[in-house]
């Protein structure tokens, strides 16, 4: 046997070496050895209660070195040798050499300690023994702020201590004397056991007696020492006081662990609440959004027909106000949609969850799809009123000409009827006669020439029937009434003429000139009737050289008028002919013509209206082309703004793809740079709303070509919102790099590593590394890899990001290789995203929660069992985190387990995907 005060091993034990010493003349102090007697004994007993025993005599009770080896195997957790069960001395001696080698195997050398001396009951050598195991396993760990075991227990009291009156910790004996210091120690970590402040310190048996009985109670300290042992000594035993101050450490110690894993749980919990939120939000604003592109579609494919331009002029209003009112907030929500898809995604895989999958048909794709179809079915709704509205010009006008030319002939076949049925020529003269048959021939030939009027107004007919005009039966009708009173017309007519030919034979006096004014003034009256009639036609154009086509034959009509004029002297000359020979024949004229009903005052009327609507014509013409030209001028101003936006978005959407590459500084910095360039494209609104103003100016003026511009507003609508996405999509991309960097512990000159060397090789801008391009990226880092070619698309294939991780320092195998490419394409695609290679690379170099890490932690809430209780969860977390584990742990199916006992083990896994929840 060697010296007791020696050290075994310098590198573990050497800063306990002031603790080892054990004063052989401070031990023969009765008081002190009842008090060490007293806290060893109760020291071990707390440790041997476990296995369900216990001492009554320290020396007395480990001297076969059964319950001594029981000790040892209870704190230090491990199996000693099998002990002997022999009664003789040898067994005892044998038993305590395998519980001292078994201290010895801990670092501790035992000095001046034997085993014969233990199996002899040397109480001196016995309590040396087991303040060297109290020393090993309750105080050697104790460490603050790298201090001794004994410094640092003395450190920890003092800070604990610091804020009570009257407690000034400077030592473990006469500091502990009045009691103050237990009790304030015990206050710092449970306030609700102790009233510190109705203690005195005069009073020290009551304090002492309060805090170890509180401690035996509410701490499961045992009692190791009575208050009056160290009263009634002038210095109590400062082992006995180290040993029962551990006890307290080692319990709160317990208490800070079960706060930590409580901790870490409350925020595991926390993310998975907030990204619970997150997917609900998403499904509610995704359902929403389609279920309004589910009502707008119907009404988008409605084509029911109006009867009225001014009715489907309304619809195109109410169009115009969807446009402009009811759909810009809804981009906005599609916009925010995929930035909340987007952001979830990224916290999802910074906090190890599975990727979030939305309820079926509510993916990004679907709503894109749904979107495309709802902006297929606006350009078609946009495309049909228009049509509408010009086919309802059209049959405007065309009814508006038919009711005109039907009024006119209407008006010419009144009492024509009559007038054919007469039986006058049975009682006529010869003459009279003749004159007769002369006045049929005119009416056949004005009857000729109304038959061009005729099948115009049954064209007209016939084409409102194919353009489905609403009021098509009453003009049916009207068209049929007077194509029958025509072919009566026609058949009176021809009666007629049978009845005077068979006349004429009788009669022979004819006027010659009078015939011959009849037959001259009955086409002229029509040609007049005709020029009237296209001189008051409406017109409808749309261009410029529509109008100036009208003015062109207008011209070339008062080119005729002076032919026309001649025409018309010259039919007043034969009626002036025949008042002449007349007169100087003494020939008393009967009355009218009796070949026409047309007289020189009718002509000389007709012929002063028609000089009359001349001007009124010219006048009409020439305000349609100043309206043309003012329309023209609307098509410029449009084509000019239209031209500088489209010229601008065009602009800005190549100047957003060079800032994503080019962008430098810190990520705060590029965010802050991104989002005052998005309020400068803002900014840019007042002129989308101009360009807005002269579209809805040239929709009324019903302009509908624009032969400056090869815009329109529909393109240009969508190149606006492809702007504003594409600049707050790159936003959000900045967004999630930063939510990377600081939930893996990036620093901000690796993400600039990362990018700067993707971006150095991407030559043409592309977001995207060629085959020639990655190699070289690779050989500049110190790799040679093989030729292979790959796509232009923004990604690298498999083989390709496996060079490239061996290129950084990460060695791969091919099962491996598999097991990293599930994780960067889980879809299997064989190709990975820039993206998914930072996430990988930063998974791999930062420490994350994982689900053994959260099993562990529960492990500590629940005492190291198993299962957990609803009673310990609402006692460890805070009450609505609590409340969320117990509404999803599933029961807990083991043998060991007690009623309402929880599974928090396959809950720790569901929530990282490795099981159901």
């Amino acid at each position: 046997m060697v010296d007791y005060h020696a050290s075994n091993n310098q590198s573990s034990t050497g800063h306990m070496e002031q603790e080892n010493d054990w004063d052989r003349d401070l031990l023969l102090d009765p008081a002190w050895e009842k008090q060490q007697r007293k806290t060893f004994t109760a020291w071990c007993n707390s440790h041997l209660r476990k296995s369900g025993t216990q001492i009554e005599n320290i020396e007395e009770d480990f001297r076969d070195g059964l319950k001594l080896m029981l000790l040892l195997e209870v704190i230090a957790g491990e199996r000693l040798p099998k002990p002997e069960r022999g009664k003789m001395r040898v067994h005892k001696i044998n038993n305590v050499n395998k519980a001292l080698d078994f201290i010895a195997s801990k670092g501790v050398k035992l000095v001046s300690i034997g085993a014969e001396e233990i199996v002899d009951g040397n109480a001196k050598m016995t309590l040396g023994m087991i303040w060297t195991i109290i020393l090993r396993f309750a105080i050697q760990d104790i460490s603050v702020e790298e201090t001794s075991a004994k410094e640092g227990l003395l450190l920890w009291c003092q800070r604990k201590t610091a804020p009570y009156k009257n407690v000034n910790v400077q030592n473990f004996h006469m500091s502990w004397k009045d009691g103050l210091a237990f009790n304030a120690l015990i206050h710092r970590h449970r306030p609700d056991l102790i009233d510190y402040d109705s203690l005195r310190k005069d009073d020290p048996v009551t304090n002492l007696n309060n805090a170890f009985e509180v401690a035996e109670k509410h701490l499961d300290i045992p009692k190791m020492l009575d208050a009056e042992d160290i009263v009634g000594t002038l210095r109590p035993d400062e082992k006995a006081i180290m040993t029962y101050v551990s006890c307290f450490y080692h319990a709160f110690s317990g208490a800070q662990k079960a706060e930590t894993a409580a901790n870490r749980i409350c925020k595991v919990l926390a993310v998975n609440q907030e990204n619970e939120q997150m997917m609900e939000d998403y499904e509610k604003l995704a359902s929403e959004l389609l279920e309004w592109i589910r009502r707008t579609i119907p009404w988008l494919e409605n084509r029911t027909q109006e009867k009225t331009v001014n009715d489907m002029q309304a619809k195109q209003e109410d169009f115009r106000d969807y446009r402009c009112v009811h759909k810009p907030p809804k981009v906005q929500e599609k916009c925010q949609l995929e930035i909340s898809f987007n952001t979830l995604q990224t916290k999802l895989r910074l906090s190890n969850r599975p990727a979030f999958m939305p309820s079926e048909g509510r993916m990004v794709s679907d709503i894109n799809g749904a979107w495309h179809t709802l902006e297929g079915a606006e350009k078609g709704y946009e495309e049909w009123i228009l049509s509408e509205i010009r086919r309802l010009e059209r049959l405007e006008h065309l009814a508006e000409k038919f009711h005109q030319k039907a009024a006119i002939h209407e008006s010419w076949t009144d009492g024509k009827e009559a007038m054919l049925t007469q039986k006058d020529y049975e009682t006529s003269t010869l003459s009279e006669v003749k004159a007769l048959l002369r006045k049929h021939e005119a009416f056949e030939s004005d009857l000729a020439a109304h038959q061009d009027r005729v099948e115009q107004i049954a064209a007209i007919a016939q084409e409102l029937n194919e353009l489905d005009y609403y009021d098509s039966a009453s003009v049916n009708a009207r068209c049929q009434k007077i194509c029958d009173q025509w072919d009566t017309l026609g058949a009176f007519t021809h009666g007629r003429k049978e009845s005077l030919e068979r006349t004429e034979k009788q009669l022979e006096s004819i006027d010659e000139l009078y015939l011959e004014y009849a037959k001259r003034a009955a086409p002229f009256n029509n040609w007049m009737e005709g020029a009237m009639e296209d001189l008051q036609d409406m017109f409808i154009v749309h261009n410029i050289e529509e109008i100036q086509g009208l003015i062109t034959a207008h011209e070339q009509f008062k080119s005729t008028l002076a032919e026309a004029n001649k025409e018309r002297e010259a039919i007043q000359a034969i009626q002036a002919e025949v008042q002449k020979i007349a007169q100087s024949n003494g020939i008393k004229l009967s009355g009218a013509n009796p070949y026409t009903t047309i007289t020189p005052q009718s002509i000389d009327s007709k012929w002063a209206k028609a000089m009359d609507m001349v001007p009124l014509r010219d006048t009409a013409l020439q305000g349609e082309l100043n309206k043309q030209n003012s329309n023209d001028t609307l098509r410029a101003k449009f084509a000019t703004q239209a031209n500088t936006v489209g010229a601008y978005i065009q602009a800005k959407m190549e100047e957003i793809g060079r800032i994503s590459i080019e962008m430098n500084g810190t990520l705060e910095d590029q965010l802050t740079s991104l989002k005052e360039y998005q309020k400068t494209i803002m900014s840019y609104m007042p002129e989308i709303n101009t360009l807005e103003g002269y579209h809805q100016l040239i929709q009324e003026a019903l302009i509908f070509d624009n032969q400056y511009t090869s815009y329109t507003m529909e393109h240009l609508r969508v190149g606006w919102e492809q702007l504003l996405t594409t600049i707050a999509r790159t936003i959000n991309e900045v967004e999630n790099q930063i939510l990377t960097r600081d939930a893996k512990g990036i620093s901000q000159e690796q993400l600039h590593e990362y990018r700067a060397s993707f971006n150095h090789f991407d030559k043409d801008h592309s977001g995207a590394l060629m085959a020639e391009e990655f190699k070289a990226c690779l050989i500049s880092l110190g790799y040679d890899v093989e030729n292979d070619k790959q796509k232009r698309s923004g990604q690298m294939v498999s083989e390709d990001f496996r060079a490239l991780l061996i290129s950084t320092g990460n060695s791969l195998g091919d099962s491996e290789f598999a097991r990293i490419m599930s994780i960067v394409d889980p879809n299997g695609s064989g190709a990975v995203t820039f993206q998914a290679f930072i996430d990988f690379m930063s998974r791999e170099t930062t420490d994350t929660d994982t689900a053994d890490q959260v099993i562990a932690s529960f492990k500590i809430l629940a005492a190291d069992k198993t299962f957990i209780t609803a009673e310990e969860l609402r006692r460890e977390l805070p009450p609505d985190q609590a409340e969320y584990c117990i509404a999803r742990m599933a029961p807990y199916v083991g043998a060991d387990g007690v009623p309402g006992a929880l599974d928090y083990m396959s809950f720790s896994t569901a929530l990282y995907g490795e099981s159901d929840l």
